[in-house]
């Protein structure tokens, strides 16, 4: 397997690579932009082609041997592709009696395929689906390869090559999935005359929408982002852009940007995004509902630092007095960073924010925002915590 790799970067040094497709909204075809599925590697990022593939199916097939020379432990091949989990019920239908079974190996889908023992894996990651699948006791084995994003043609071409290599009575696969769809389509469409929205109506968000901006970040699931554009809030993700359109109260729903036709309006199911805050009216976090059968998972946010010229951090330096005998310090550090130290706390690191704000970084909720008179000169500051402002006038 010369030319296969386990990154997008060996995709991209191969030669003659595949690009991937998606269809979108049932008929038009979009290339997509490769996944970088680094993050959790052995769901998806395997790039081969099907002469490479047949080499490692060729392997399972002799029980772990290729050319002779054991690649893989006999034991293991036995086990990896016997039944060690139930999948599904898998009853056989009437049409179709000699197929049932759904089974998991290690790393393997068992089932009966009219007869025959089949072990197999489907795969699909953006724009491309696959198949790959192996009768131990025919020593067949069948890859199917497609650059579709989540495609029912590994499936149904694998089957259609099984149906002619085994010498059985060939069955319309192709049709019986075009039938299977045509129902789930009507299905739906009669779903949705008993779905009615729980929206209500006449609500507002309790902030502006600046205050929705940042960063949110959950330690399992990464940072996104939240900005404000063109009066529009719109959410950053590695897997594509969201426009965030108010529901009710404090929950937006997210409509997908596409890069060519812009945003989806005609999505039925759009994600509902909640925000949070702080008992001092601050936006805190926001729940979103990312895996079924969880409570909605919540993303932290933070305040995107704002660039600030180094000369001008220089007016915010001086001591400015909280109560007598009690002072603030801001100082610089390393020329580029503000810092505000009151005796008996530790000094703080500031992040600037916006004109004027600063939060401070390793507290939530704490921020210090400066008066600034005509000429530009700083008068005085004021904390903004969750138990109240308190303001310090400079005095020095």
């Amino acid at each position: 397997m010369k030319s296969s790799s386990l990154s997008i970067d060996g995709l991209k040094k191969g030669m003659e690579v595949a690009k991937g497709y998606t269809i979108y909204k049932d008929s038009i075809i979009k290339k997509t932009d490769y996944y970088d599925i680094a993050g959790m590697a052995p769901a998806g990022s395997i790039n081969s082609n099907v002469s490479e593939m047949a080499n490692w199916v060729t392997t399972w097939i002799n029980g772990g041997k290729f050319n002779g020379n054991e690649i893989l432990p006999s034991s293991y091949v036995r086990e990896a592709m016997s039944s060690q989990m139930v999948i599904s019920p898998a009853i056989p239908d009437k049409e179709i009696p000699d197929a049932f079974l759904s089974n998991y190996g290690f790393g393997w889908m068992i089932s009966s395929y009219r007869g025959h023992y089949r072990v197999e894996h489907g795969g699909n990651i953006d724009g491309f689906s696959a198949s790959t699948s192996f009768f131990p006791s025919d020593s067949i084995g069948i890859i199917v390869l497609s650059n579709q994003n989540a495609s029912s043609i590994p499936g149904i071409v694998r089957n259609m090559i099984a149906d002619r290599i085994l010498g059985i009575k060939p069955i319309d696969w192709n049709g019986r999935r075009n039938n299977a769809d045509a129902k789930a389509k009507k299905e739906e469409k009669e779903a949705e005359k008993n779905v009615s929205s729980n929206k209500k109506l006449g609500t507002n968000p309790s902030h502006k929408q600046n205050d929705y901006t940042g960063l949110y970040n959950n330690p399992g699931y990464g940072t996104f982002e939240i900005t404000n554009r063109n009066d529009s809030l719109i959410m950053f993700t590695p897997n594509g852009d969201l426009w965030l359109r108010h529901y009710h109260y404090d929950v937006f729903e997210g409509l997908g940007i596409d890069k060519e036709e812009g945003i989806d309006t005609s999505q039925k199911e759009n994600i509902k995004l909640q925000f949070l805050q702080t008992v001092a009216g601050e936006i805190s976090s926001v729940l979103l509902p990312l895996q079924g059968g969880l409570k909605d998972i919540e993303f932290t946010r933070s305040t995107k630092a704002k660039e600030i010229v180094k000369g001008e951090l220089e007016k915010y330096v001086g001591e400015y007095e909280l109560t007598p005998g009690t002072n603030a310090k801001l100082y610089i550090k390393e020329g580029k960073t503000l810092y505000a130290f009151i005796e008996g706390q530790p000094e703080y690191e500031l992040v600037p924010t916006e004109k004027n704000k600063f939060d401070l970084k390793i507290l939530k909720g704490y921020s210090i925002v400066f008066d600034e008179n005509d000429k530009g000169e700083i008068t005085n500051l004021t904390f903004v915590q969750p138990n109240g402002n308190f303001k310090a006038k400079k005095i020095k």
